[in-house]
């Protein structure tokens, strides 16, 4: 009887850690923030976001530094307004340029942050005044394809 009772308790014990676990892993692939991260939010507007989606990655220096936290349009200009969640231990020169780029060929889209020179940082809520929209590959393509001499 005693051993059946060790093995049932091993099992269990095991089951536990399995799911405790999955749960981690749930959480960490699903990039999940349970508990509260410090982030402050800053804006830009772009004349397009083709493809930039929200949850993108914010890069300085191939690094991830924050996340595209919505995108809007701003319909008094007629552009996309893209606000960002950068980490609280990032700072942000106000001189920075935000531009829009892809992973790769096919890639998803990010948002990139050139550092500036300024000694002045940017703070929750202010806007990044200097971006560089999404290139259009298919934009491109089309105008030298079809475009008649």
């Amino acid at each position: 009887m005693k051993s059946r009772f060790n093995i049932e308790t091993v099992v269990g014990i095991f089951l536990i850690l399995g799911f405790i676990c999955f749960a981690y892993l749930a959480v960490k692939l699903g990039d999940i923030n349970l508990f509260k991260q410090n982030f402050y939010r800053v804006s830009a507007h772009f004349t397009s976001v083709t493809g930039l989606k929200k949850g993108a990655n914010v890069e300085l220096a191939g690094v991830k530094i924050g996340r595209v936290a919505g995108i809007e349009l701003d319909n008094e200009n007629y552009e996309a307004a893209v606000t960002m969640e950068i980490r609280q231990n990032v700072k942000l020169p106000d001189d920075v340029i935000a531009s829009i780029k892809t992973s790769g060929i096919i890639g998803d889209k990010y948002v990139s942050i050139q550092p500036g020179g300024s000694e002045v940082y940017l703070k929750d809520g202010d806007e990044i005044m200097e971006t560089e929209s999404a290139l259009d590959l298919e934009e491109l393509v089309s105008k030298y394809i079809f475009e008649k001499k």
